[in-house]
């Protein structure tokens, strides 16, 4: 019997991390590759939970740690802390990403494609028409998911028009209203109410290591950014418990209104200098609104990187 091969995504798994783990093993399979198995990182959020009932799909299994020469294929990530533990002595087949390359090596040539697209599930929708590989409904709903998620209905920074030619097409296959299920979908994913303080920092966080500084930029999508600030304090709380645990330098936590295409940050730590000179704004309260910011790659990540 041929070992299994694991295709998985982040830790703290959104859509797109899961969806295009669960494509790719399709994809795989239709190409003849029948040992691999797509697996997850963490739990699964409200948002992708909607998208598995949807399609009546079980989530992948739970994948805690692999051991020295597994086969691995690695989507929607590719720096190793972002990655299941005991990534650095796996055997890295493949990695298929939209984000920028970094904390990364492997002792093997693989198979390697990273685009600046808005979302991976967009990449692997050109791998099945490059490759002659019909499309059919179930992994056309999970990449349309994945799109829409990550673009925030093509409303993000990081759309591209790959990601727009992609989506219209897998619309038609899908059978589905993009704009009616994209928002019952995202709306899904901003019930926040059933998850502690310390669930939601963590719920769709990215840690991150810039000259030495350890930083990690959470997100949380919702349609009422009051009413999350209403638990400032319990969040703060789990936030500076995080800081503290990690031996973090900044812990950024962004809150995104996906209706008006806007975000308010909580920053706590000792860099969060970086953060103020980044946006030119200073923090009021450990607050700050930064409005047409939706984007933790493109809008977040580059200013803050930068800044660190």
């Amino acid at each position: 019997m041929e070992n299994k091969i694991y295709i998985f995504g982040h830790k703290n798994p959104d859509t797109d991390s899961i969806g295009s783990s669960m494509v790719k093993e399709i994809l795989d399979r239709k190409k003849g590759t029948n040992n691999v198995e797509a697996k997850r990182l963490g739990n699964i959020n409200k948002e992708t939970q909607y998208v598995l009932d949807y399609l009546n799909l079980q989530a992948p299994e739970l994948l805690e740690k692999v051991e020295e020469g597994q086969e691995v294929c690695l989507v929607d990530h590719n720096e190793f802390n972002q990655s299941v533990e005991g990534i650095e002595k796996a055997k890295i087949l493949s990695v298929t990403d939209h984000h920028r390359i970094a904390n990364f090596e492997t002792s093997e040539p693989l198979y390697y494609t990273a685009k600046p697209y808005g979302c991976t599930s967009t990449i692997l929708f050109e791998e099945f028409k490059n490759n002659g590989i019909e499309i059919e409904k179930t992994e056309a709903v999970l990449m349309a998911s994945c799109i829409i998620s990550d673009t925030l209905l093509l409303k993000s920074p990081t759309t591209t028009e790959h990601d727009k030619k992609a989506l219209a097409e897998l619309e038609k296959i899908a059978g589905i209203d993009v704009n009616k299920y994209g928002l019952e979908m995202l709306k899904a994913g901003t019930d926040l109410d059933d998850f502690s303080a310390e669930e939601l920092v963590n719920l769709d966080a990215k840690s991150l290591d810039k000259n030495g500084s350890k930083f990690v930029i959470a997100q949380v999508n919702t349609v009422s950014i009051e009413d999350v600030l209403k638990r400032q304090e319990e969040l703060e709380t789990a936030i500076n418990k995080e800081i503290e645990t990690k031996n973090l330098d900044l812990f950024v936590f962004a809150i995104t209104d996906i209706l008006n295409s806007n975000s308010e940050v909580i920053a706590l730590g000792k860099r969060v200098d970086a953060v103020e000179k980044g946006f030119d704004k200073k923090l009021e309260d450990n607050k700050m609104f930064l409005e047409g910011v939706v984007s933790r790659k493109k809008q977040l990540l580059p200013v803050i990187d930068k800044n660190i």
